[in-house]
C-alpha cells in the first residue's frame, strides 16, 4: 500500500494544562493520536533503508535529549549481559573503571549511541549467532525492560520510547506582553527527522502498511504520552479523544470526511474491507 503524501487536513485540539491552569497549555493533533497507527517491527517494518529492512528505524542511533537521559540509559546498559547482548564485548569501557562505551558525538556535536556495523550499538541483528547466545532481535533494552519488568520508557533513549509521538513547544503570545507555552504533541512525521528523512526508503507513520493497531494511539501509547503531558493532561486528551472515536462511529459516511481521519487509516480500513469482501 502506498504512503500518503503530507500536509492533509488535520483536526487539532487546545486546551489548558490542568496541573497549570494559569500558565502552560496543550495543543495536540487529534488526526494522529486516533489513528490506528502501531509499531510493526518484526512483523512487517520494511526499515528506513532498503538495504537493512530488519533494522527498523535504528540504523543511525539515538539521540540523547540531554545529559540525564545518556545517564539513565547508561544505568540500564550496565543490567546487560553477554549471552542478551550482540555487541556487549564492543561497548565494555576502554580502560578499566570507565564507563561504557556506548555513546559517540556525531557531524554536529551533539551525543548520541554508538553506531556499530551500520546500526545503533543496541541492536541485536537479525540471524545474528555466536556461541552462548540467546538474544532476540531488536533493541536489547527493549527486551531488557520486559526481563526488568519495567516499561521501555525507563530503559531506552527519549527518542526511541517518544517515537512515533513528537513533542515540541512553542511559544503563544496572547497580547500584553502576556506569553505562553504551548507543549505541542503530534505525529513524528518522516520531515521531523530533518533532512535525512526524506531520503528514508519507507516509513510507518504515514503508510498504511502500519495502520492496522487494535487500539489507536491516544490508548496505545498511553503510558508515553502520560509521561510527555502529566497524567492530569493525558485525562483530558482521552476524554476529548474519547468523544471523537465515538462521533467517528456514529457519522454518516457523509459526515466521516469532516472528522478529518488520518488518510493512512483510511487506507488501511479500505484495504481491510476490500480483502474481506473478496
Amino acid at each position: 500500500m502506498p504512503e500518503v503524501k503530507p500536509d492533509f487536513p488535520r483536526e487539532w485540539v487546545e486546551f489548558v494544562d490542568p496541573a497549570d491552569p494559569d500558565g502552560d497549555r496543550f495543543r495536540c493533533d487529534i488526526t494522529w493520536l486516533t489513528s490506528s497507527w502501531s509499531c510493526i517491527y518484526g512483523n512487517g517494518c520494511q526499515g528506513i533503508y532498503a538495504q537493512t529492512p530488519h533494522d527498523g528505524c535504528c540504523s543511525e542511533g539515538a539521540m540523547y535529549s540531554d545529559k540525564d537521559d545518556e545517564k539513565r540509559v547508561l544505568k540500564y546498559a550496565a543490567k546487560l549481559k553477554r549471552s542478551e547482548w550482540q555487541f556487549f564485548d564492543e561497548a565494555q569501557p576502554k580502560r578499566k573503571g570507565g564507563k561504557l562505551n556506548i555513546s559517540e558525538v556525531d557531524e554536529d556535536d551533539e551525543r548520541k549511541t554508538r553506531n556499530v556495523q551500520n546500526g545503533c550499538i543496541f541492536l541485536n541483528r537479525k540471524g545474528y549467532q555466536a556461541p552462548g547466545f540467546t538474544g532476540e532481535m531488536g533493541c536489547v533494552l527493549h527486551h531488557l525492560a520486559i526481563r526488568e519488568g519495567v516499561h521501555f520508557v525507563e530503559t531506552k533513549p527519549d527518542v526511541c520510547w517518544q517515537l512515533p509521538i513528537r513533542r515540541s513547544f512553542e511559544k503563544l503570545d496572547l497580547g500584553d506582553d502576556e506569553v505562553l507555552q504551548v507543549t505541542v504533541i503530534g505525529e513524528y512525521e518522516r520531515r521531523g527527522w530533518g533532512p535525512g528523512g526524506v531520503e528514508f526508503d519507507w516509513y510507518c507513520t504515514s503508510n498504511s502498511e502500519a495502520h492496522h493497531g487494535k487500539d489507536p494511539v491516544y490508548i496505545s501509547n498511553a503510558y508515553e504520552l502520560i509521561k510527555l503531558m502529566g497524567t492530569k493532561a493525558y485525562a483530558v486528551l482521552k476524554e476529548i479523544c474519547d468523544a471523537r472515536m465515538e462521533a467517528r462511529r456514529q457519522a454518516s459516511p457523509k459526515l466521516l470526511p469532516l472528522l478529518q481521519v488520518h488518510p493512512a487509516t483510511l487506507l488501511a480500513s479500505k484495504g481491510a474491507q476490500e480483502g474481506a469482501s473478496r
